[in-house]
């Protein structure tokens, strides 16, 4: 088993449009499990055969629609996606559906908006239920990809995490919106991290691989397994170059801080530059 999954919205993009391609080329790569986004826009019958043929795990898909939770009046729709959505992820057998709350409202208090996330999501984890799926709330950054966006704090995710209380409901640490927004991720998970249920990784500035910006990914990938998150690192970045040369750094990172087997094996000739 690899500790890496690939997204591939960005990831094993160069010869193919195909969803199911790319989960064939991610296991040609020795891969085994990936990530995508929406999925009304995919045919769900092709990945779930090509999921099968190779035995890669789809980590995670997004909620679809996405609306914003930070309204009540877009919930009754919301719940519905949750519903179309849990169907998917059962038949695709993805243990994660990603949330996501939306823009801030001006004019309306904070508190209300949060007030408002952690009542729609309280209602969502009931209809996951026992069906095995997790729903993970993403924080995103509000500095450079996502201005406006209500939910830039790992804190309060984490804070609307546990009011919820359900085991239904986990973090999404992705660290490069974390880092990106400044964040120090031991003051603001630190014991919490048994409520973060996934990570995912890019680097700044630039959102590319790791080893292309500034951030130092062997102390953060040391850091959060020293906290105690043992779940897959999940590569959410656009690649700077071929996918598989630009895999190379963060799967000899993965070795160092997780061992051997946690890097891919490439079958492919990979760029040398």
């Amino acid at each position: 088993m690899t500790t890496i999954a690939a997204n591939l919205e960005w990831l094993f993009t160069e010869t193919t449009d195909s969803t199911a391609d790319r989960i064939r080329a991610a296991a040609a790569h020795g891969l085994d499990a990936v990530e995508v986004w929406g999925w009304r826009d995919k045919d769900v019958e092709a990945i779930r055969a090509a999921l099968d043929e190779t035995g890669v795990t789809l980590l995670s898909l997004i909620v679809d629609p996405q609306l914003q939770l930070t309204d009540p009046s877009t919930h009754e729709p919301y719940l519905d996606g949750v519903r179309d959505s849990l169907e998917v992820a059962i038949a695709l057998r993805a243990p994660n559906l990603v949330v996501v709350a939306g823009q801030e409202r001006d004019g309306v208090p904070r508190q209300a908006q949060h007030d408002a996330v952690v009542s729609v999501l309280s209602r969502a984890a009931a209809i996951v239920g026992d069906s095995g799926v997790t729903l993970l709330l993403e924080p995103l950054n509000s500095r450079v990809d996502h201005v406006g966006t209500y939910l830039w704090s790992t804190r309060e995710g984490l804070d609307i995490v546990r009011e919820v209380g359900s085991p239904q409901v986990r973090l999404l640490l992705d660290a490069y919106h974390a880092l990106v927004m400044g964040e120090d991720l031991a003051a603001v998970v630190g014991d919490d991290i048994a409520l973060v249920g996934h990570v995912q990784v890019a680097d700044a500035p630039g959102r590319h691989e790791p080893g292309t910006g500034t951030i130092d990914w062997e102390a953060q990938f040391r850091l959060l397994r020293d906290l105690g998150y043992t779940g897959r690192w999940g590569m959410e970045y656009t690649p700077s170059r071929e996918t598989v040369a630009s895999l190379r750094h963060v799967e000899d990172l993965a070795a160092l801080v997780d061992g051997p087997r946690a890097s891919g094996t490439t079958t492919f000739v990979a760029d040398t530059t």
